[in-house]
């Protein structure tokens, strides 16, 4: 009987790693130095090496550092940001969360991520930057988005919590605009043992500001120069994500050879389209995400679940459909996407069989006439 396939298995990463994650957990709990101590300093120096950036500021959670990115551009009350709807709600949440007003704009249909042109026709007196998402792992056209930013004189933000180690013609994600927010929720490419986060950024005024945001407002005890936050990445989660950021290369290498077999064994079938990947691109598969015709992806889904094969749709409603929002506004791609999208399994040792498993079980579940 052929065992359940999960979303993903972080096992394989367990066992390989475990006791060198236990020893470096022990190692903080007999330090007792909890926050912002040693391993939390140590990783954002590596991993402002590894995205080739000058600051790395360590946070709580990816929605954490894109509120505090935010803050620390000086956006706020009365300032505009233009965001794509068809993102995760954290995207969007943390514009509102540091007192702006989010502008929603439509998505390029290939990559998903935020339209340049549709985001231009939306600039108004009040916008000050640009938020783009790299959505399941593919970078957006940072030039693209770059030149659309410098001829309005906006700020470029990157959402790069589902793309940790991607590329855009050869520069990692988190280092093409102004900042970036990181998310290492556990399930990320790579991920901690809880939530945790990180801003990335060339600009040093930038980072200090997001260094005293992230401590209630304060470079020193007891001076709170702005009200801040309780946001500090602990030491704990700084720990984990040492051990494991020498292997994340490793590891999107294998995600991308997973995706090149579902794209082999699933190109042709009717109705169905396989993830594209841009010119220029390094896409790292956070996310293997398909597109199906709207009415058979009940029974797509409906059919892998009776198999043990778990699938998602990320995202079912765009955000400015959601209560928190409902805005009006004329989204034809974003709503194109919510309707078509299903991904599958994915994880680094998924094996070929397995692959083939979902695969066959896809593919017999579609209609003769999609």
């Amino acid at each position: 009987m052929s065992r359940a396939l999960p979303m993903l298995d972080l096992g394989p990463q367990l066992e390989a790693l475990g006791d060198e994650l236990e020893r470096a957990v022990a190692g903080v709990l007999r330090s007792g130095h909890y926050t912002l101590g040693p391993n939390v300093e140590a990783f954002e120096r590596e991993v402002a090496a590894y995205l080739g950036v000058a600051h790395a500021v360590g946070v709580s959670s990816g929605t954490d550092a894109l509120v505090i990115a935010l803050r620390a551009l000086g956006i706020g009350r009365g300032d505009e940001v233009i965001v794509p709807s068809f993102t995760f709600f954290a995207s969007v949440e943390a514009v509102t969360l540091a007192g702006a007003t989010p502008v929603f704009a439509d998505i390029d249909a290939a990559s998903y991520a935020l339209d340049p042109a549709d985001a231009e026709r939306r600039i108004g007196p009040r916008t000050r930057a640009l938020l783009g998402v790299h959505l399941y792992g593919h970078p957006f056209d940072a030039d693209a988005l770059g030149a659309l930013a410098q001829r309005h004189g906006l700020a470029l933000l990157e959402d790069a919590a589902q793309a940790f180690g991607a590329r855009w013609r050869g520069r990692r994600v988190g280092g093409l605009g102004r900042a970036a927010g990181f998310s290492f929720f556990p399930s990320k490419n790579l991920g901690a043992a809880g939530d945790a986060g990180l801003i990335a950024t060339d600009d040093g005024a930038l980072a200090e500001r997001a260094r005293m945001l992230r401590v209630h407002g304060s470079r020193q005890r007891y001076v709170h120069e702005s009200v801040g936050y309780t946001a500090r990445l602990d030491e704990i989660q700084a720990a984990v994500l040492r051990v494991k950021l020498p292997h994340v290369d490793a590891w999107n290498a294998r995600r991308r050879a997973v995706a090149a077999l579902y794209s082999d064994a699933l190109s042709g079938l009717p109705g169905v389209r396989t993830p594209a990947v841009a010119p220029g691109a390094e896409h790292v598969f956070h996310q293997y995400t398909l597109r199906v015709p709207p009415r058979a992806r009940e029974a797509i889904a409906q059919a892998l679940a009776e198999a043990k094969i778990a699938s998602q749709i990320y995202y079912p409603i765009p955000v400015h459909r959601a209560p928190a929002y409902a805005a009006s506004v004329d989204l034809p791609e974003t709503e194109r996407a919510c309707a078509e999208v299903l991904s599958l399994p994915i994880w680094p040792e998924l094996e070929p069989d397995q692959v083939k498993r979902v695969a066959a079980v896809l593919a017999s579940s579609l209609p003769s006439r999609a």
